[in-house]
């Protein structure tokens, strides 16, 4: 166990034109991201999963690298904007969670990693939940990338009844018309976008993982012979889950289990279409989540979606790119979804603009050579409200108050009971010793809840200021 959750030194951030530690040139390889929606870290076999079949994930970790110290966020927005800018939530201005009444979005002058592989002449593409504005100054296609099709948030939530642009050709399902789609917002029934445009509603939820491979394997293959980067938010497995007729009811795991078999066999379909154009040793492939568990399993860590225990943030992360990525390794170093921007332009040769702040760091070294060095030891935990509710160093993470599962975050609160920990003060646990969080250890160590608590300080207060703000919309539009 312990070598499982290895910590490791450095600082968690930096300017745009800092540089970590360098690793040796590569040829620029084409990019496949999956982001897998609320799946949690022992939601697959490379991870722990039992009652699931993921042969191809399986097949994928043998082959690749395996994370075990992966951060994304407790929700869904939050952590796209981290992964989408390389820089904390809280620094872009992006809250938990966007709705479709929102007013606010990524902000178009936010560098993406869509923005930062064109600049090498990649053809990019989104295919599924965007989740950061779905109005049309901050769609995919405003934001670096060529096309995009899929919902534009979480598939619980209703289409925009006064904004929603419908395609000529739109499919209405389910005896809709466009008068009845904008008569009333219908929680679980959400648009499906090409461009800008509704082009079905409601969106036939159950062949979503199905669309949107085929959508992902025809553009690898219209782009064999130019760079690209495929950027596939799935939306499954956030609820209401869903499957299609091929895989519902064939898992031990009931319908979760069934949409992960699934996204298990779409891994395998873009792997195989890598293989059969011979652009397997020139594509580099990742897949993760965005938070914690809603509804799978978080196994060994406490928490689940909402929260900023372990459970919570802590993502099952797989990267495989043969002859670079040694085969069957695993990294047990602090990396995550805020680092992928800075890797990208890594590897595809890109300087970075020197005008704004960066919170990730290029983890190339960690990826392409296992004797190399930490990247960073330090983790910020942002709240949906954009404030710090942990950190992160070496061995040591405290709350900077006392932490509560999300449910049980609610029915405190309600009774106006004392948290979990049964303090109200600073919690401190060890990860090595205690990796599901269950002995506050802050009285034994005061010295280091002091230290910790003086470098979160230190840290938002930069934060708060190079922070950016969201975009934002004028309320006649």
């Amino acid at each position: 166990m312990r070598a499982a959750i290895l910590l490791t030194a450095c600082t968690c951030w930096l300017l745009l034109g800092h540089r970590g530690v360098a690793a040796e040139p590569v040829a620029q390889p084409n990019i496949v991201l999956i982001f897998v929606d609320d799946m949690g870290y022992a939601d697959i076999g490379p991870f722990g999963a039992t009652k699931v079949r993921t042969p191809q994930l399986d097949k994928f970790a043998a082959e690749g690298m395996k994370f075990t110290s992966f951060y994304g966020t407790p929700v869904c927005s939050m952590s796209r904007a981290c992964l989408m800018t390389g820089c904390y939530n809280a620094r872009v201005s992006i809250p938990g969670v966007l709705f479709p009444g929102a007013q606010i979005g990524l902000h178009p002058d936010e560098v993406t990693l869509a923005e930062v592989v064109q600049q090498k002449g990649y053809s990019t593409i989104c295919i599924g939940k965007w989740h950061l504005g779905h109005r049309e100054p901050f769609l995919p296609t405003k934001q670096g990338f060529d096309s995009y099709f899929g919902i534009p948030y979480s598939n619980d939530m209703t289409i925009d009844t006064q904004h929603a642009r419908f395609a000529k050709d739109c499919v209405f399902r389910e005896g809709m018309n466009e008068e009845q789609a904008r008569a009333a917002a219908i929680k679980h029934t959400v648009p499906l976008m090409r461009g800008g445009e509704v082009v079905e509603y409601p969106a036939d939820q159950a062949t979503l993982t199905q669309r949107y491979t085929a959508e992902a394997t025809r553009f690898i293959r219209e782009h064999k012979a130019e760079p690209f980067f495929v950027y596939l938010p799935h939306t499954m497995v956030h609820v209401p889950l869903a499957a299609s007729d091929r895989f519902r009811g064939k898992s031990a795991n009931g319908l979760l289990g069934d949409a992960i078999e699934e996204l298990d066999w779409s891994v395998g379909e873009i792997l195989q279409t890598l293989q059969d154009l011979q652009l397997d040793e020139k594509t580099l492939v990742i897949f993760t989540s965005d938070n914690g568990a809603a509804s799978g399993s978080a196994a060994p860590w406490r928490g689940k979606k909402g929260s900023n225990f372990e459970g919570g943030v802590r993502e099952p992360c797989l990267m495989r790119w043969p002859g670079r990525i040694p085969a069957g390794s695993t990294c047990n170093q602090i990396a995550g979804n805020i680092d992928l921007l800075p890797t990208f332009a890594k590897l595809v040769g890109v300087e970075p603009a020197a005008d704004r702040v960066l919170d990730g760091r290029d983890i190339s070294p960690l990826m392409l050579d296992l004797k190399s060095g930490p990247v960073r030891d330090t983790h910020l935990y942002f709240t949906a409200n954009q404030t710090v509710a942990a950190i992160r160093q070496g061995d040591w993470k405290l709350f900077l108050s006392a932490p509560m599962n999300n449910a049980a975050a609610k029915k405190k609160a309600a009774n106006k009971t004392q948290p979990e920990s049964g303090s109200t003060g600073p919690v401190l646990y060890n990860l090595v010793t205690d990796p599901s969080e269950t002995k506050d250890v802050a009285a034994e160590h005061p010295q280091v809840v002091a230290r910790l608590q003086a470098e979160a300080a230190r840290r938002e207060a930069e934060i708060k200021e190079h922070r950016r703000p969201a975009g934002q919309l004028s309320s006649t539009k």
